[in-house]
């Protein structure tokens, strides 16, 4: 393929996309992975599509968990400096546009119809030429973003990394800054069954003489991310070293927290979202944003990250969708986030009884999410299903409350709709409902309550 005149093949290829959801059946409809992990398939598709990647400014973010809200804590605070901000996320809440937005907005269905009617007849082509086939859904993703962003300019690009790093379809591009955000166990079969060798796959962002930002990551795994980042002697940015995060005392729905660095000091930056692993989330992104000014030679102006904080907002990440009762939807899909809902319950629910309506895809630690949220005392879990996105499976958990040493505190309810309702009617003012155990899944129910 190297050599092709992609002019004359775009000339040839017929475009079979009219409307913006054929657009969107043609990008599901592409495989989700490949049996070997490679990036070269992804960068003939970026070349053939004339390296649109190369013409971007971009800020690089990998991590088990935290990259939406780092990234959106970022992105706030660069428009506060008064940039214009675009941003690549996944999965999407809402509708596939999110996926590619400028300034928190979404782009058009127009935009979507084009950039697949562009890429389309280069997948059929690669489908054609390569023995393993074209490219997966994400990589078309990716390269829809990247062709976006090459013809539409802006300021800065933040990108969020699929699943990974090294192999990951974004890792394509030298970025401004890269950051990791946390290292836990979560996409085993295609990362390694270690914190370390998770860490040396997101890692693998790490790009020679860039800087690398890292959030709070454990010992043993940040020593492989050090390693990685002297390979390529790029400066490595960690928390409890060069910048020092200290939780305040606060109430409503907010934290406070105070961020120290050389550059900075903050006494009590505010955030409108809730938990300790936001308040991480908040202090990497500050880490991110102070590099990036220092490398786009901006001063550091305190009032500008106070501001950028305090209008953040990340839909699905324990989000008040109900006062009274109080419903709550979050994103937990993994055992470390999980864990943080447990931190998070003690910190600011121990008082109050807590309903959780739980479903989760069948390639998750399922098992091992239930059991930590058992051993939370004031927890009730209702066990239910969804429909899964594309053909992910999702858990069938009835089995698994069939076995249940806790039937008291369990239940099972094979539509989650009929789950809500049947809850809805047991609960109190004073207690707390929670939708959660995969983003797809609160993706339906706050269609729902929207």
């Amino acid at each position: 393929m190297p050599g092709i005149d992609t002019r004359h093949f775009l000339r040839r290829g017929s475009n079979s996309l009219d409307n913006y959801n054929e657009a969107l059946n043609f990008i599901s409809s592409r495989g989700k992975f490949k049996k070997s992990p490679t990036l070269n398939r992804m960068k003939l598709f970026l070349k053939m599509l004339g390296n649109p990647q190369n013409h971007i400014k971009a800020i690089h973010i990998a991590g088990t968990n935290g990259k939406g809200s780092t990234l959106t804590f970022l992105r706030n605070m660069l428009e506060a400096q008064g940039l214009t901000v675009g941003t690549f996320t996944s999965p999407y809440l809402i509708k596939f546009n999110e996926r590619i937005s400028v300034d928190g907005k979404p782009v058009s269905d127009n935009e979507i119809l084009n950039l697949a009617q562009t890429v389309e007849p280069i997948v059929k082509e690669l489908d054609r030429s390569l023995k393993e086939g074209g490219p997966t859904e994400f990589e078309v993703d990716t390269a829809m973003m990247f062709k976006y962003f090459a013809k539409h300019q802006v300021d800065i690009v933040l990108v969020e990394v699929g699943i990974g790093g090294l192999y990951d379809s974004t890792n394509v591009f030298t970025p401004e800054c890269s950051v990791i955000t946390t290292i836990g166990y979560d996409h085993m079969k295609l990362l390694g069954n270690t914190l370390p060798k998770i860490a040396f796959q997101k890692a693998g962002i790490i790009k020679t003489d860039i800087p690398v930002v890292v959030g709070k990551i454990n010992l043993a795994p940040l020593n492989v991310i050090k390693k990685v980042a002297k390979q390529h002697h790029s400066k490595i940015i960690i928390r409890g070293f060069d910048y020092k995060v200290q939780p305040k005392h606060s109430s409503d729905w907010q934290e406070r927290f105070s961020f120290i660095s050389k550059s900075l000091k903050l006494d009590s930056a505010k955030i409108n979202m809730l938990g300790q692993f936001q308040i991480d989330n908040a202090a990497t992104a500050i880490a991110a944003f102070i590099q990036f000014l220092k490398i786009n030679h901006y001063h550091i102006e305190p009032n500008v990250i106070l501001k950028g904080l305090k209008n953040t907002f990340w839909a699905g990440r324990f989000e008040r969708i109900n006062n009274s009762p109080l419903i709550v939807i979050d994103g937990a899909h993994n055992v470390p986030a999980i864990n943080e809902l447990d931190i998070l319950f003690k910190k600011r629910f121990n008082k109050r009884e807590i309903y959780i309506i739980l479903a989760i895809l069948a390639d998750k630690q399922f098992q091992l999410m239930i059991k930590n949220l058992l051993k939370i005392k004031n927890v009730h879990l209702i066990l239910t299903e969804f429909n899964g996105p594309g053909k992910r499976p999702v858990a069938n958990l009835d089995q698994l409350y069939e076995h249940s040493n806790h039937k008291s505190r369990i239940d099972y309810v094979s539509n989650w709709h009929r789950a809500f309702a049947e809850t809805i009617t047991k609960i109190s003012d004073d207690d707390l409902l929670l939708f959660t155990g995969s983003l797809y899944f609160i993706s339906d129910v706050r269609k729902f309550f929207n």
